[in-house]
């Protein structure tokens, strides 16, 4: 278990910053919270690019360091607090393959969906179109997966399941049904009852806290 405390760089409203204080939560891991307003540009500043240099949220800073992206950060967490993490090499190999396919496959129609919806990205209806198949497609291939299995790897929650949570939540935000895949929403609901869950709303601060 980590002794030093940790610090999440994100905003609420961002899908990957939920993602690492899900992860932070469920692991009873305190944090403090630096938000960073997008929309002000506070990304794009000289000292937060010291931070993260692709000038993106979410960031995570820890015993001197600073990691970036999502996905690296569930699995230096994993690492770290020893929680969430494969319990062999097989099962080290399997997340990290649903890890890349969340952001390859699964992320971009749902969140590029959301967007479109909340007013935040433009797009006529072919693209409207192209990122609603997207999604479509890569529910598709959850629900297969869960009509066989409780969880992604193994027989209990991993950081993939805290990734994909992290874009399967804002599916219906999207405009995704997910009535109609009952494996995946059986799935979600299991996630939903592990201890410590919160939603965005509960968890992700609006402003910075200590």
């Amino acid at each position: 278990m980590a002794d030093k405390p940790f610090t999440l760089y994100g905003m609420l409203g961002s899908g990957p910053t939920y993602k690492v204080a899900l992860m932070l939560t469920l692991a009873d891991a305190p944090f403090a919270f630096e938000a960073i307003n997008l929309r002000e540009g506070a990304h794009k500043q000289p000292d937060y690019l010291a931070k993260n240099r692709f000038g993106q949220v979410p960031c995570l800073s820890h015993e001197g360091r600073f990691v970036a992206q999502s996905a690296t950060i569930l699995e230096y967490l994993a690492d770290r607090l020893g929680v969430f993490a494969g319990r062999s090499v097989e099962e080290e190999l399997r997340i990290r393959e649903w890890l890349f396919w969340d952001f390859d496959r699964l992320a971009p129609g749902i969140y590029r969906s959301r967007a479109i919806k909340r007013g935040f990205l433009a797009g006529d209806d072919s693209l409207i179109d192209y990122f609603k198949g997207v999604g479509e497609a890569g529910l598709g291939v959850l629900e297969a997966h869960f009509a066989a299995h409780e969880w992604l790897v193994g027989r209990s929650p991993t950081i993939a399941d805290i990734d994909v949570y992290g874009v399967v939540c804002f599916a219906e935000e999207a405009g995704f049904d997910l009535s109609e895949r009952p494996a995946l929403k059986a799935w979600k609901e299991r996630f939903e009852a592990l201890p410590r869950f919160g939603t965005m709303a509960e968890i992700v601060p609006a402003e910075s806290r200590p």
